[in-house]
C-alpha cells in the first residue's frame, strides 16, 4: 500500500475534523482520501476514527498512532524538498572549446525546460575524457572517429582569399621553383587528435609537403593568427570558418571530419544528452547530423 499517501490523508482528517475537509486540505478527492485511510487501517490491523460520529473522531488506537503519521509526512515532504533542490543542481559537462557562446546558451535553455540544469567547462580532447574519470564533471563529449561519434563535424580548410575551385588540394600548396614562402596548414588543438592529425600528416607526406607546412598551433586564437595576414589556410569546421570570415572548402583528396560521443558516469546522463538533447549538443558541435 501507499503508506505516506495513507498517512498524509491520515493527518490531514485529523488536523480538519472531517473526512470532506481532510481530503480538500491534502489536496485529493475525498473519496480517494476515505480509501487512503481505510487501506491504512487494514495494514495496521486497526480502526483510526470512530466513524459513528458526524465528525472524523480519532479512536485511542489512532490518538496513538497519529505522532508517528506526523513524523512520517514530514520525513516525506522533507525528502520531496530535498528532491527538488537536487534537480536544479547543475550537470556539469565538458565541451570543447570550439562550441560558441550563443549555441551553449541555447543548448542550456532548451535543457531548462527538460528541468536539466546544465554548467559548462570548455577543455582539450585529452582532458575531457579525463574530467569524467575524475569527477570533475558528470558528462564530457569526447572526440571519437567519425564513423563511431553519435556527431559528425566534416573538416576542411579556410583562408582569407577563398580558392576558385570549389574543394582545395594539399598539392597545390607545394612549393614552386620560384621559391617564396611555404603556405601551411594550421591545425587547432581540437584536432590534435590521432584520428584527424595522423590522416593530415599521412596525407602531407604523400603529396610532398614540408614537415613545417602542417603546424599544430596552442590555440584557435594562434591558428587564426596564423591565417589572418598570409595565405596559409586552417583546418576547420565551415561554422567556425564562417564565425572568423574565412572562406572555407573541403580538401580534396581527403574526406575528414571530427566525430564525438558522450562519456558519463551514468548511463542516464549520457542517454539524455545523446536523445532528448542531442539536436542542442548537434548544433553546438557544428555537426551536420545526428
Amino acid at each position: 500500500m501507499d503508506l505516506v499517501g495513507g498517512c498524509r490523508a491520515f493527518v490531514s482528517v485529523s488536523e480538519a475534523g472531517s473526512f470532506t475537509a481532510g481530503a480538500a486540505l491534502a489536496r485529493i478527492p475525498q473519496p480517494v482520501a476515505s480509501r487512503r485511510i481505510a487501506a491504512l487501517e487494514r495494514h495496521l490491523g486497526e480502526r483510526l476514527f470512530d466513524r459513528s460520529s458526524r465528525r472524523a473522531a480519532l479512536t485511542p488506537f489512532g490518538r496513538d498512532l497519529l505522532p508517528s503519521a506526523k513524523r512520517l509526512v514530514r520525513l516525506a515532504e522533507a525528502m520531496e524538498h530535498d528532491a527538488r533542490r537536487a534537480r536544479l543542481r547543475p550537470m556539469r559537462v565538458a565541451v570543447p572549446d570550439t562550441c560558441g557562446v550563443r549555441e551553449l546558451a541555447e543548448f542550456a535553455a532548451e535543457a531548462r525546460e527538460l528541468e536539466v540544469h546544465l554548467e559548462f567547462r570548455a577543455a582539450a580532447p585529452g582532458e575531457r575524457a579525463e574530467l569524467v574519470r575524475t569527477q570533475e564533471v558528470r558528462a564530457a563529449l569526447v572526440a571519437v572517429p567519425a564513423e563511431e561519434g553519435a556527431w559528425t563535424v566534416p573538416l576542411g580548410l579556410a583562408g582569407v582569399a577563398g580558392p576558385r575551385a570549389k574543394v582545395v588540394h594539399l598539392e597545390t600548396l607545394r612549393a614552386g621553383r620560384g621559391g617564396g614562402p611555404r603556405r601551411r596548414v594550421w591545425l587547432q588543438p581540437e584536432d590534435d587528435v590521432p584520428h584527424v592529425r595522423d590522416r593530415v600528416l599521412r596525407l602531407r607526406d604523400a603529396v610532398g609537403l614540408q614537415p613545417a607546412q602542417v603546424t599544430v598551433a596552442g590555440s584557435l586564437t594562434s591558428a587564426a593568427a596564423g591565417v589572418f595576414g598570409s595565405a596559409d589556410l586552417l583546418l576547420c569546421s565551415a561554422a567556425q570558418a564562417g564565425d572568423l570570415g574565412l572562406q572555407w572548402r573541403p580538401i580534396g583528396e581527403i574526406v575528414l571530419a571530427r566525430g564525438y560521443d558522450v562519456m558519463a558516469a551514468l548511463g542516464a546522463d549520457a542517454d539524455r544528452l545523446r536523445t532528448a538533447l542531442g539536436e542542442a549538443v548537434g548544433r553546438c558541435l557544428g555537426a551536420t547530423g545526428t
